[in-house]
């Protein structure tokens, strides 16, 4: 039975009637694009538990562990390092806006022509529609794109803000430029906070999110299986969505029991899709909650997600920051070299990313890639002509896709995912 969380909305100066209306469409949607699956794994029951109450049971320990003293940091991409707010007794929580729901509060104060994620993020700060929004004692933002930045400006006016610099090349100058900009974060941390931050507690700090990206990995490296696929690209989306909000002891553990699972599932041959069922690597930009839709039509269109190359796939947890630095100095070098290992499409030249997806079609054993771009995305619309290019060459099969929010162009999308599958043999 589910809470009445209306207590907890209240308090944090929610617009509640016009936040109910969105309470009331997300179980039919979960419902119809998760519950609709068959032979899920047993482990995916703490997800549906968490999205079942998703603005009230992390929202409720946040604002029980506020009472206790503790800083809450938000935080809408995969460059902003978790381990320096945990260093300093923080919480961290994602933010990004997935929904076309917050898309109309945003677009009256950001030109419609601007990337739906940006729009639905600030839409669901200003329009007090989200509780994670209303939660945080100071957001972080990055800037790496022009539309970020400047929407971070309009939400500074409303919340408290912090940006990293980050650099959009990756010479050892720019390297060692990013260090400094991490120990310039850690100070704001200490600031927030009141705690100190020790060498000591760094180093705990790094080899926690360490662990939970050795849990994220392990469900994938299930994924590349080529005969058995014992979970959907859906579900594994799902689980990467929460990781950004989920505490990450608890997050690790849940991915581990997850992959302890799948990986008897291997060995019992219990897969969720048929035999030959053709593998999708998915790339482009990232699918914040509760974006499912790619998912859901790719994976009821005879093709089975097995790896996604984004913010909400592999970028977050791939290459692990080197624990052997004794100094708060080393550590701030060795988290700048591990973060600065992510290929955004932000960054120039960024040949290393079209490199990686190539590696990940060999290791996930894919039969065909689908570039996905957000609308209004400059940096990974531009970026798209050279990497279908060089896949083309590679004789990989690839289907670009350009989507919003909105539901409008379902059937569209539907129509030419099938045609691919079907081309794919």
């Amino acid at each position: 039975m589910a809470v009445d969380r209306h207590i907890l909305w209240d308090s944090l100066g929610m617009d509640l009637e016009t936040h109910d209306q969105l309470c009331a469409v997300l179980p039919q949607a979960f419902g119809d694009v998760f519950l609709s699956q068959e032979n899920r794994p047993e482990g995916m029951a703490f997800w549906d538990m968490v999205v079942a109450d998703v603005h009230g049971i992390r929202p409720q320990e946040l604002v029980d562990e506020q009472a206790k003293g503790r800083k809450v940091f938000g935080t809408f991409c995969t460059y902003v390092p978790d381990e320096v707010v945990i260093a300093g007794d923080g919480i961290v929580t994602g933010l990004c806006g997935g929904s076309q729901f917050w898309v109309p509060e945003g677009e009256k104060y950001l030109p419609a022509d601007m990337c739906p994620l940006i729009k639905a993020s600030l839409g669901a700060r200003l329009g007090r529609t989200c509780p994670f929004f209303r939660i945080v004692d100071q957001i972080v933002g990055e800037t790496t794109c022009d539309g970020k930045k400047k929407m971070y400006e309009i939400m500074a006016e409303d919340a408290p803000m912090y940006i990293m610099n980050l650099p959009h090349m990756k010479r050892p100058q720019d390297i060692a430029a990013f260090a400094d900009e991490i120990a310039l974060f850690k100070a704001n941390v200490e600031e927030v906070t009141g705690n100190e931050i020790t060498a000591e507690k760094l180093a705990e700090s790094i080899k926690i999110i360490n662990e939970r990206r050795k849990a994220l990995a392990r469900v994938f490296e299930t994924r590349k299986n080529k005969d058995v696929i014992p979970i959907s690209g859906t579900d594994a989306l799902l689980m990467m969505q929460i990781a950004f909000f989920d505490d990450p002891v608890r997050c690790a553990q849940m991915a581990n029991n997850l992959a302890a699972e799948l990986e008897q599932r291997l060995v019992d041959g219990v897969s969720v899709f048929p035999k030959g069922t053709k593998r999708i690597l998915l790339t482009g930009t990232p699918l914040a909650i509760p974006n499912w839709k790619l998912h859901h039509i790719i994976e009821t269109a005879g093709a089975a997600i097995v790896c996604e190359e984004n913010c909400t796939g592999t970028k977050f947890f791939t290459n692990l920051v080197d624990e052997s630095q004794t100094t708060l100095e080393g550590m701030y070098q060795a988290l700048a070299e591990r973060y600065m290992k992510i290929n955004c499409a932000c960054f120039t030249p960024n040949k290393a990313r079209i490199d990686e997806i190539l590696q990940l079609v060999k290791d996930y054993n894919v039969d065909g890639v689908i570039n996905t771009n957000l609308k209004f995305c400059t940096t990974f619309k531009t970026e798209a002509p050279a990497l279908e290019k060089v896949l083309e060459e590679a004789g990989i099969p690839v289907l670009d896709i350009e989507t919003d929010y909105t539901d409008n162009d379902a059937g569209q999308l539907r129509t030419r995912v099938e045609a691919f599958v079907e081309m794919l043999g």
